[in-house]
């Protein structure tokens, strides 16, 4: 049984990572096995270090209720995280996700999951007044924390996320993606360039129902890391991919910026192209970096991100990082490799690579329809 914490990988490799993600904007669910023979197209940018895939829409029975999937070194770290769960959470339903032994996955942590919703009457006096979506947040950064030997790595409303040390083809075997159903899947092969390797450091990282596959380096983790902790968040996974999915939760969730706001904190356009723009654009972006400098991305980077809104997918501002567009009908698809989107979508109505720091958005029809969270740039 492989330990969660305190006992990472040594080995260490360069390569660049591969990314894919692909959603049916009018909801339509298709199962794994489209996107595991896309990212199976990229294996060579991968090492068997880690692998890993969200999905949405894999929920719709329990779609009201939080889904943890939580890992465990040992049964007695399981025992102390339900005696936790079940002080705070009203459990509707608990059991181990279902895998299979017929791959070659074999040292593996325990992987349970639970499908609840916070009690009123919660026991976590320090966090008893907060909303849902806030004690969610705070109850896997406790978790995470302070309970030796658990990790909860999934934790939205109808959403999963399922990754360990592996291919991602093999991780989707184990996991037995192939039977599992979902409107909008991402996938990541590899581990993160500069950070240990563990189960619980695979891609995708996820918090509520935001989901993180990321190809490159954070360069301004320690930066990043210090401006997320003035706002309570607790950093201490040993990834640069957290920082990411924590600044995106701050700027959407918790300040209301829309979508498209929030990819220009992240990756803003330099000050000298900002002087010549139109004067509302510019003086919209020199405030934002003047208010959320400590929040923008440095680095290489290329990343795609799911949550209950839709898809987006972006470069860092020089596109240090490869990323591939298409559409076809209501799919939108994005990755590392055209070859990967044309392995499931030979003949797409549109390809493109994206321009550096522009983000690739693909939301859900009737988001789309009703204007949420859209702006004019």
């Amino acid at each position: 049984m492989l330990k969660l914490k305190n006992k990472f990988s040594v080995e260490r490799d360069i390569s660049g990572c591969g990314l894919f993600g692909v959603i049916n904007t009018k909801r339509v669910r298709f199962d794994g096995s489209g996107i595991k023979k896309a990212i199976t197209v990229e294996h060579d940018r991968g090492n068997g270090l880690g692998g890993g895939f969200a999905v949405y829409g894999n929920y719709p029975e329990y779609s009201d209720l939080y889904a943890f999937h939580i890992m465990y070194d040992n049964l007695s770290a399981k025992n102390d995280v339900d005696e936790y769960l079940k002080n705070n959470f009203i459990i509707e339903k608990s059991e181990p996700i279902p895998t299979s032994k017929k791959t070659v996955i074999k040292d593996h942590p325990y992987l349970f999951r639970y499908f609840m919703r916070p009690k009123s009457d919660r026991q976590d006096k320090l966090f008893r007044d907060l909303d849902d979506d806030d004690f969610v947040v705070q109850s896997v950064m406790t978790i995470n924390q302070n309970y030796d030997g658990a990790y909860v790595f999934s934790s939205g409303k109808n959403m999963g996320a399922f990754k360990g040390v592996g291919y991602p083809e093999d991780i989707a075997d184990f996991f037995m993606l192939d039977e599992v159903m979902g409107y909008m899947w991402t996938a990541h092969n590899r581990f993160p360039t500069n950070t240990p390797g563990w189960w619980g450091g695979a891609h995708p990282f996820t918090l509520l129902d935001w989901s993180i596959v990321h190809n490159g380096e954070i360069s301004s983790y320690g930066i990043n890391k210090r401006y997320l902790e003035m706002f309570k968040y607790n950093l201490a996974l040993k990834t640069d991919t957290e920082v990411i999915t924590y600044i995106l939760d701050l700027l959407i969730r918790k300040h209301g910026l829309p979508v498209e706001i929030a990819t220009l904190v992240l990756a803003p356009p330099f000050y000298q192209a900002i002087d010549r723009m139109e004067p509302g654009k510019r003086e919209l972006l020199t405030a934002l970096r003047q208010i959320y400098g400590s929040a923008v991305l440095n680095g290489p980077f290329a990343i795609v991100f799911g949550f209950s809104g839709g898809m987006v997918a972006m470069n860092d501002r020089i596109k240090l990082r490869p990323l591939v567009a298409a559409t076809m009908g209501d799919f939108t698809y994005v990755g590392s490799e055209e070859a990967a989107i044309k392995s499931i979508c030979p003949s797409p109505d549109m390809v493109w690579s994206p321009e550096a720091g522009a983000p690739v958005i693909a939301r859900f029809e009737e988001l789309e329809r009703h204007k949420r969270g859209m702006v004019n740039l």
